[in-house]
């Protein structure tokens, strides 16, 4: 049994389709869970629920946390720390291996490339929340109280990726005619993660025994894109003349005056002013695999 915990969003099931390779078992834990293959079993539970989580986890070979909570910082202030916190209780009562899926907050600004050992520097609240469990975790790992690893991805695209920045500001507004929009500094690199690279690196590191113990990055094409080149090959690839209107940081804050995700989106615009650089190389000389090139994934989520 392989378990996914924070099921149904967009790498939860990229993950699911893959599963079937390794195992015939997959659970779907999450508030309301929905198959994603015929054969996924449902079992419905609140992550905060420490009872609820050992009984989601129980019989399972691999749990994956790929849950996403609310785009607040004192929701992840308070919830975070018992989502993790519950999760590796009931992976090490049951003996269950535990994939954490995690983004790159906890470094904070890096100057040059986000490696698996770069050290962790938050420079906002989200981040210190992240490097907070990312540490909590590891720990158990280091005295040997469970076996786990950490995967981590840049900022998403892809197909279905509903919630991230480029499907707002860039495909969907290529969909309805409209002018591509960028926040930030438009001239700076900014990599992202294409979702179902995201999905393959998971399952295959989480069925990878050798994989435990350690940080990863997620399959990531090194092109160093600019947010002005992923904006143009869009528009080449949706027919469409190239055009981008670039939001200024005062703006946003105004914007975030009325639209509350704009506003807990500006402690995190550094990523966006700075160039933004994420490697995956480790990943690709373990296992002998290769990234999606932005082209071929752009041209996915149109």
């Amino acid at each position: 049994m392989q378990t996914i915990l924070g099921a149904n969003g967009v790498i939860g099931n990229e993950l699911s389709k893959l599963l079937p390779q390794y195992t015939d078992k997959v659970r779907q834990v999450s508030r309301h869970p929905k198959q994603v293959n015929a054969t996924d079993e449902l079992f419905p539970a609140d992550l905060l629920d420490a009872a609820a989580v050992s009984e989601a986890v129980k019989g399972s070979d691999v749990a994956y946390l790929v849950a996403g909570l609310k785009y607040d910082a004192n929701v992840w202030a308070e919830q975070w720390p018992k989502v993790m916190g519950n999760t590796i209780e009931a992976c090490k009562r049951h003996g269950t291996k535990l994939v954490f899926f995690d983004n790159v907050y906890a470094y904070g600004r890096v100057n040059g490339v986000m490696t698996e050992d770069t050290p962790y520097n938050p420079c906002s609240r989200k981040g210190e929340v992240r490097a907070r469990i990312a540490t909590t975790l590891m720990d158990e790992v280091k005295r040997g109280e469970l076996q786990a690893m950490i995967i981590r991805a840049a900022d998403f695209y892809g197909p279905q990726a509903t919630l991230s920045l480029t499907h707002a500001t860039v495909f969907e507004r290529l969909r309805a005619g409209k002018t591509p929009q960028w926040v930030g500094n438009a001239k700076a690199v900014h990599t992202f993660t294409y979702t179902p690279d995201a999905g393959r690196s998971v399952a295959l590191l989480g069925n990878t025994p050798s994989a435990y113990g350690q940080v990863w990055h997620a399959l990531t094409s090194k092109e160093a894109i600019t947010g002005e080149q992923f904006v143009r090959v869009a528009c080449e690839l949706a027919g469409k003349p190239y055009a981008i209107q670039v939001a200024p940081g005062w703006m946003l804050s105004l914007m975030g005056l009325f639209a509350p995700v704009l506003r807990e989106n500006k402690e995190m615009m550094y990523q966006f002013e700075h160039d933004y650089r994420f490697d995956s190389s480790k990943l690709e000389r373990a296992l002998n695999v290769r990234p999606t090139d932005y082209r071929t994934g752009i041209k996915a989520a149109l």
